[in-house]
């Protein structure tokens, strides 16, 4: 194994990347990023649960060995004051494949500074980098940065942002039939307007760029524009929609829905459904029909053992998850289209306490609780850990561990069921009774009729 100078490798073996699928070991060693805010307070409820579905499923013929790696406010404290993703995380999510993290600070605007502890934005100080944050105290205050999850989707190359949206029963929620939405979404993660290349008002270099969209290409915009640029690749698309069909095609899905905004954006979005489509005959010819194709040669009933495959306009998508979300499965979509749809699709389901997600690319991925750092709440035990939980649930169905998944699953319905649940549910649920974070993560351990792989010592 390779040498670290932060990383420390604990006993156990390396998941190997062999002719395209994962082979997993016994005693896989796993990368964690404990996460910023009430990163670390998720994580240790997160990882209860994790370790004792293991148990619980393998009898200790399978286990994981947790590798600490570091970025947000752990790469500063490690490292130096200004490195955010370390060198060397990258490197240890190479080599060992599969890792998952809790929520990252990402800084909003346009300050010089932010506080990794409570996320709050500063500029200098007499003309000079602040030594702590203002609003805290913390001595964290590092120079603005792009965000760390994008950064990691992007040098790692994770292409699929891969976000299953779907109801627990008992969980509160704003619609009278939950139960109708059950969608993944594949979300492309390099491209679009997160590959961050946009220039700053007043800057040379907008100036150069608006000096060539207005002159040299006759484009008409304000000078005081802050200008972006939104690349949408053939290649990017059809990777992306090509992990799409093969999802939907292994676990027999009923359709796969290319989404975008090709109705004014062209010869971005608009390329997207026409690659999209492009993949889907020539490498599914067999395995897929087309929604033309559906009503032109088949009377509108889709052939058996066949993938529908249509497009929807990214507006029109919106109202139709919330008025007819079960005519929708598997959604690929561009990478700003997928972020809003997914998260206004958990919202319909109980929010994003409770939402997955995943970001895979050939042979590596990170699995990621989807919400926010919430610094406000950092350390009180509180925010609900159950997209952490099942964000790991994706991760041991990644690594072929189904039984140990569905356990937790089954066990986490089982507590929301019982109204034993965090402050964010509790508030939404006569009856509830309120539990911390970690309490909540033992009730899930308790209700899979075993003790928590942390607490065994304890209890013998």
């Amino acid at each position: 194994m390779s040498n670290y100078k932060k990383i420390k490798v604990p006993a156990g073996s390396k998941i190997e990347y062999k002719n395209g699928k994962l082979a997993v070991p016994d005693d896989p060693v796993i990368p964690f990023m404990e996460g910023d805010g009430t990163g670390p307070d998720i994580w240790r409820a997160a990882k209860n649960v994790l370790e004792s579905a293991v148990e619980k499923a393998y009898g200790g013929r399978k286990r994981i060995s947790w590798m600490e790696i570091f970025c947000g406010l752990s790469a500063l404290k490690n490292y130096d004051k200004d490195t955010v993703l370390p060198q060397e995380t990258l490197d240890a999510i190479t080599e060992f494949r599969v890792a998952i993290k809790g929520p990252m600070t990402t800084p909003v605007g346009t300050f010089k500074y932010v506080c990794l502890a409570c996320s709050k934005e500063q500029n200098d100080v007499g003309g000079k980098r602040p030594d702590k944050c203002a609003a805290c105290g913390s001595e964290w205050v590092t120079p603005r940065f792009r965000s760390v999850n994008v950064g990691l989707r992007q040098k790692l190359d994770l292409y699929a942002c891969v976000r299953p949206v779907r109801w627990f029963k008992g969980v509160p929620c704003p619609v009278k039939a939950p139960e109708k939405l059950d969608i993944v979404i594949f979300r492309e993660n390099t491209e679009d307007v997160y590959a961050g290349i946009e220039f700053e008002k007043g800057t040379p270099e907008q100036k150069k760029v608006y000096e060539f969209l207005t002159k040299k290409m006759g484009k008409k915009l304000r000078p005081d524009s802050g200008i972006g640029i939104k690349p949408i690749s053939e290649t990017g698309t059809k990777r992306l929609v090509r992990m799409a069909l093969q999802y939907a095609v292994a676990l027999k899905k009923p359709s796969v829905t290319i989404v975008h905004k090709g109705n004014i954006q062209k010869f971005t979005e608009g390329a997207f459904r026409d690659w999209g489509y492009e993949v889907a005959r020539a490498e599914f010819r067999d395995k897929i029909v087309t929604e033309a194709e559906l009503w032109d040669q088949h009377g509108g009933k889709v052939p058996p053992g066949r993938v529908l495959v249509k497009d929807r306009i990214a507006d029109q998508t919106f109202q139709q998850i919330l008025l007819r979300p079960d005519e929708y499965s598997v959604m690929a979509t561009p990478n700003l289209n997928g972020d809003y749809l997914s998260d206004a699709a958990a919202a319909q389901v109980g929010g994003l306490g409770i939402a997955p997600g995943a970001n895979i690319g050939d042979g590596a991925a990170v699995f990621e609780a989807t919400h926010g750092t919430a610094p406000k709440y950092a350390g009180q035990d509180k925010v609900n850990p159950g997209s952490l939980i099942l964000s790991g649930v994706m991760m041991l169905e990644h690594l072929g561990w189904q039984e140990a998944a569905d356990i937790i699953v089954r066990a986490l319905e089982g507590t929301i069921q019982n109204k034993t649940v965090t402050y964010d549910f509790e508030r939404q649920m006569a009856g509830a009774k309120i539990l911390k974070a970690s309490e909540f993560g033992a009730e899930i351990v308790k209700n899979m009729g075993g003790v928590a792989a942390g607490q065994k010592a304890a209890a013998v």
